[in-house]
C-alpha cells in the first residue's frame, strides 16, 4: 500500500467511525464469545467461511434489511462480526476514494459503484427496487399519481440529485414532463421518508422497501412501471480488505437462497 493511500485513510478514519452502525454478534446459548480480532481465523467457520470482522458500506435503504441480514449471517457464521455504516450511496463512493478501511461495498445504482471500480471486486447486483410516492398515513392529501406532486400547495422532498433515489426521481418525472418544486432535497432516501414520517412534508419520492418499512406511519402510492425506474443494489469486495475471503463470502451469501429469502421478504425484487 502506498503512502499516499495511508495518509487518505488516516484522514477519512473520523468520518468512518462517526458513521458505523454496529450490529451486535449474536451468541450462542454456551456464551461463545467474539475473538475480536480484525482477520480471518484460523479455524473459520462452521461453514467453511473464514471468520473475520467486516466492515460493510452500505446504501441508506438497505438499512432495515441488513441489519436483520447481518444477524441471520452471524448466526450461520460464528465467528463473523458485521458493522455496518449507512448512508447514501455517494458518501460510500466517497469513503471508498478517500481510503476508509472497510471490507465490502452495496450501493444502490450501478453507476455509484462504478465510480470506485479500481478499489472493487467484480460487483454483483443482489436485488432491485422501485419508487413509490411516500404520504402521510392516510394520504389526508389525497396524492393518486406524480402528476399531483406539481402541485404547489404540496410540500414535496425529493432526495438530492446526487443521490441514486434523486437521480431515479429526477429520471421518471422528466419522463412524464412533471415539474416538482420541492421544499428540501435530501442527502439519503431515509432524509426524505423521515420528512414524510414527522409530518414536516407531504409527500415524497422513496424506494417501495423504506415506505415499507414505516408502514404504520406513511401510505405508499403506487408508480405504474412504465412511469417508473429501476434500481439496482451491486454488492463487491474492496481490494484493500484484509479479510479478502470473508468479504468475497459474505457477499457471495447475499445472493444466495437465505439471503435472497431475507431481502425479498422485505420488499426487494430478485436481481
Amino acid at each position: 500500500m502506498s503512502l499516499t493511500l495511508t495518509g487518505r485513510r488516516a484522514a477519512a478514519g473520523a468520518l468512518t467511525a462517526a458513521l458505523l452502525v454496529p450490529l451486535a454478534a449474536c451468541s450462542s446459548d454456551d456464551g461463545e464469545k467474539d475473538t475480536g480480532g480484525s482477520t480471518a481465523t484460523a479455524s473459520g467457520s462452521a461453514s467453511g467461511a473464514p471468520a473475520a470482522n467486516l466492515t460493510v458500506l452500505a446504501a441508506a435503504s438497505l438499512t432495515d434489511v441488513f441489519k436483520t441480514a447481518g444477524a441471520a449471517y452471524e448466526r450461520s457464521h460464528p465467528g463473523t462480526k458485521l458493522t455496518f455504516s449507512f448512508a447514501g450511496s455517494q458518501e460510500l463512493v466517497a469513503q471508498v476514494s478517500q481510503g476508509s478501511p472497510a471490507d465490502v461495498l452495496v450501493t444502490a445504482d450501478t453507476k455509484s459503484m462504478d465510480k470506485v471500480k479500481a478499489d472493487t471486486g467484480t460487483p454483483a447486483v443482489i436485488a432491485r427496487n422501485r419508487l413509490v410516492i411516500a404520504t402521510g398515513e392516510g394520504n389526508p392529501h389525497k396524492v393518486d399519481d406524480l402528476k399531483d406532486l406539481a402541485d404547489t400547495k404540496l410540500k414535496v422532498v425529493l432526495a438530492a440529485p446526487e443521490v441514486p433515489a434523486g437521480k431515479y426521481s429526477k429520471q421518471i418525472l422528466d419522463k412524464q414532463e412533471i415539474a416538482v418544486k420541492p421544499v428540501s432535497q435530501e442527502p439519503n432516501v431515509r432524509a426524505v421518508l423521515s420528512k414524510v414520517e414527522l409530518g414536516e412534508a407531504d409527500a415524497g419520492l422513496v424506494y417501495r422497501t423504506d415506505a415499507e418499512s414505516a408502514k404504520d406511519k406513511v401510505d405508499a402510492v403506487e408508480i405504474p412501471d412504465d412511469q417508473n425506474a429501476v434500481a439496482q443494489y451491486p454488492a463487491a469486495t474492496l481490494k484493500e480488505s484484509k479479510n479478502a475471503g470473508a468479504a468475497a463470502a459474505f457477499v457471495a451469501w447475499l445472493s444466495s437462497p437465505e439471503g435472497q429469502k431475507i431481502l425479498q421478504d422485505a420488499g426487494f425484487q430478485k436481481p
